[in-house]
């Protein structure tokens, strides 16, 4: 490549990791919704008000076309004293899978 292909070459990963970025922080929020929304839904407190990325690969989605899938993992809990594990698993922008794991019912908290 001449001088100014790599050039153009550079520009192109550098707006190319802006858009990556840029698309995270979207699709971060929306997971955290997500979760909050999940977490209120069940009367469970989402720990720490966030989301982190535990997870990033190409996927097919309905349609055959490739977009980023991305795996959140957070933390809740159910009574307060206790923190549990739960994940967003978002396909672009849409959420496709969101776990809570597996919780106690209330009488099935105490042993006899």
């Amino acid at each position: 490549m001449e001088g100014g292909g790599w050039e153009l070459f550079g520009l192109v990963v550098l707006a190319g990791g802006a858009w990556l970025w840029l698309d995270s922080l979207k699709a971060r929020d929306i997971g955290i919704a997500a979760a909050r929304t999940a977490c209120l839904s069940e009367d469970l407190q989402l720990l720490d008000d966030t989301v982190a990325i535990s997870r990033l690969r190409l996927a097919r989605n309905d349609d055959g076309r490739l977009q980023l899938q991305r795996v959140y993992a957070f933390e809740y809990s159910d009574t307060g004293d206790n923190r549990r594990n739960g994940s967003v698993v978002m396909l672009g922008r849409r959420v496709v899978v969101l776990n809570v794991g597996l919780r106690l019912l209330p009488s099935e908290r105490t042993l006899h």
